[in-house]
């Protein structure tokens, strides 16, 4: 007899349905985004640009010339909470950038990586299929 919990879908089904977009500034990752959302696709917002726009506007410290761990914190609770968001809703969801691309700022800035990161690297997870935006030539 199948009991309610084994009907229920597996706590990791929106494995298979979330992919990150990533790939280098000005790449056309934001044009692919605005693309698969007016295709009525469930999408995230950028991290990095709407902390840089609400810093700048609020004169904040949480800027990526200024000090860029604190930017790295918030761009990890941003995707965080994009993630915890689209667990809610259904079908296919596509990120501009996600937690593991937090882990990339930070090596490309030579700042080692909290260890609070990296376990929230291995706690949010994705679809293995990551596509990557080319950079421009």
């Amino acid at each position: 007899m199948l009991s309610e919990r084994n009907m229920s879908p597996p706590a990791n089904a929106h494995l298979q349905r979330f992919y990150i977009i990533t790939g280098g500034p000005g790449s056309g990752k934001t044009t692919l985004i605005d693309s698969l959302r007016s295709r009525h696709y469930t999408c995230s917002v950028e991290a990095g640009r709407g902390i840089i726009q609400d810093q700048v506007l609020i004169h904040g410290r949480a800027l990526p010339w200024l000090d860029p761990l604190l930017f790295a914190e918030l761009m990890l609770a941003w995707e965080m909470r994009s993630y915890h968001v689209a667990k809610q809703s259904s079908g296919p969801v596509f990120f501009d950038r996600g937690v593991p691309d937090v882990l990339g700022y930070l090596r490309l800035t030579n700042i080692p990586a909290p260890e609070h990161m990296r376990k929230a690297a291995r706690a949010f997870l994705y679809n293995r299929t990551v596509f990557i935006a080319p950079p421009l030539a």
